[in-house]
């Protein structure tokens, strides 16, 4: 049970963020997770939303390698909810079976291809240490440029923010979603 009410429609908030809930609907078909928390900051949803919609839309990281990152920063954040929510668009990009377990598990990413192993250990490191080495950031920025990796840090950390939420307000993940350990 979440530590607060979730918000659930627009009697939950103010008639002026009713906007915001109908956003969040189109977005979502529902109000769920973090943002049945971030809702109780009906501007901060609104900022929020947008990265989701950015994400789905407009960054120039291919979404298979983008899941990649997600998971990754993720599963360092135990944040069940969200990685329930993130495994199923996981495998509509084109994530294998094998490199979720691997990310579940926390395992070696070193059965994975070199771009993908780069991107899980340059995620892991951010999230581990606030800090990335020089040769894997520098193997991913030149293979893909500046702004493909600053918006593949982003994503990592939109992602961390997400599971704050849901972990300080204990969302409980769906029944049905895609389980991690622990």
């Amino acid at each position: 049970m979440p530590r607060v009410p979730p918000i659930t429609g627009k009697d939950d908030v103010p008639a002026q963020y009713h906007n915001v809930v109908d956003d969040v609907v189109g977005v979502f078909g529902q109000i769920r997770g973090p943002f049945s928390m971030l809702l109780h900051s009906p501007p901060l949803a609104e900022r929020m939303l947008q990265f989701v919609k950015f994400n789905r839309g407009g960054t120039v990281v291919e979404p298979k390698l983008l899941s990649h990152a997600i998971l990754a920063s993720v599963r360092e954040r135990d944040a069940h909810y969200v990685w329930a929510a993130q495994v199923g668009a996981a495998r509509r990009a084109g994530v294998p079976e094998a490199t979720i377990d691997l990310l579940r598990a926390k395992g070696d990413p070193a059965k994975l291809s070199e771009d993908e192993r780069d991107i899980v250990t340059y995620t892991r490191q951010l999230v581990r240490n606030n800090r990335v080495d020089q040769p894997v950031f520098d193997r991913l920025q030149k293979r893909h440029g500046t702004q493909w990796l600053v918006e593949l840090t982003a994503a990592a950390g939109y992602f961390g923010m997400l599971s704050g939420i849901v972990n300080a307000f204990e969302v409980a993940a769906p029944p049905d979603g895609d389980k991690m350990p622990g």
